[in-house]
């Protein structure tokens, strides 16, 4: 059986960018009901509207900072309120800070903790018991394949998809003897979403993502195929790639070492658009960069130049 289906509740957060935005629009295609959660209204109000083109049964727009234990309440509370059940809940929610441990700023680096690990806790406080007195529904808690590796210059980022990791396999035990209760985390790896420019920037040069790049309409269509129950699990890692990265860094750990740092370098970042540093969206929203898409264009584009401009000087 698919799902979501026409007529379930799927509450999502960080739908007003990127994976989140793509994931509220195929929801809606199947006419669900959608709870779109982020921090600006503004751009929520505009997903709402390409929703209710496509198809939603009813939207209902919900400002919220998943970091604020008390708003993510209010965020549960409003979707009962509205539907008294909630059948999918994805947690889409998250930001991005580069540049050494050392060189992010406190509070950016807290940022970055305070949205993606202990966001995602604040989720799970709230969604679970609901699925668990429902005894039916998904939490779906979006991770990363860099919640499996280590990645120079994202250690802020690196540290809590790993812990996102962990609270999902933690969740999926605690929750076992609810049958009809299915906790999913799934890891993408490099997508075409805006999150790379919209990060707090300490690394000298703008953010892009790496190859193989996936669609966040991709990851969407991979999201909502985990939400339904399934006679067999399904990998968390969305590509396929992801898989050999994984390999690499654990079973020839001095392999992946000596690329890694190249990598990050020609094939993560622009070296053609250096930057000055700044916080980006991690302390406060930037409604004007959200979008479905980023702007970086091909990756291997991407990397040609980065080779050109370094041998230039």
């Amino acid at each position: 059986m698919s799902s979501p289906q026409a007529d379930d509740v799927v509450v999502i957060t960080g739908a007003s960018s990127g994976i989140g935005r793509a994931t509220a629009v195929a929801a809606a295609g199947v006419g669900a009901h959608l709870v779109l959660a982020a921090r600006g209204r503004t751009s929520l109000e505009e997903v709402a509207a390409e929703c209710s083109a496509a198809g939603a049964a009813s939207t209902l727009v919900v400002p919220t900072d998943v970091g604020d234990d008390g708003a993510v309440r209010a965020l549960v509370h409003a979707a009962l309120d509205r539907h008294g059940r909630i059948d999918a809940f994805v947690n889409s929610a998250g930001v991005v800070a580069y540049g050494r441990a050392e060189e992010v700023p406190a509070a950016v680096f807290d940022g970055v903790v305070r949205t993606n690990l202990l966001g995602s806790v604040n989720v799970a406080r709230h969604v679970v018991p609901v699925l668990r007195r429902q005894d039916r529904g998904s939490l779906t808690l979006i991770g990363s394949v860099v919640g499996h590796i280590p990645v120079p210059g994202m250690t802020p980022y690196v540290l809590t998809k790993w812990g996102v990791q962990a609270l999902a396999r933690q969740l999926k035990l605690e929750n076992a003897d609810r049958r009809g209760v299915r906790i999913s985390y799934v890891a993408p790896g490099g997508v075409d979403t805006p999150i790379y420019q919209q990060a707090a920037n300490y690394d000298g040069y703008e953010g892009r993502p790496p190859p193989p790049t996936a669609s966040p309409e991709r990851v969407a269509g991979q999201i909502l195929a985990r939400l339904g129950p399934g006679l067999l699990p399904r990998p968390a890692q969305l590509l396929p790639t992801n898989q050999v990265i994984r390999f690499g860094a654990h079973a020839l750990p001095f392999v992946y070492d000596a690329i890694i740092g190249p990598f990050f370098r020609y094939g993560a970042m622009d070296r053609t658009r250096p930057i000055e540093p700044h916080t980006g969206n991690v302390l406060e929203s930037r409604q004007d960069g959200n979008a479905l898409h980023g702007a970086q264009g091909n990756a291997a584009v991407g990397i040609v130049r980065n080779l050109l401009t370094h041998l230039r000087g």
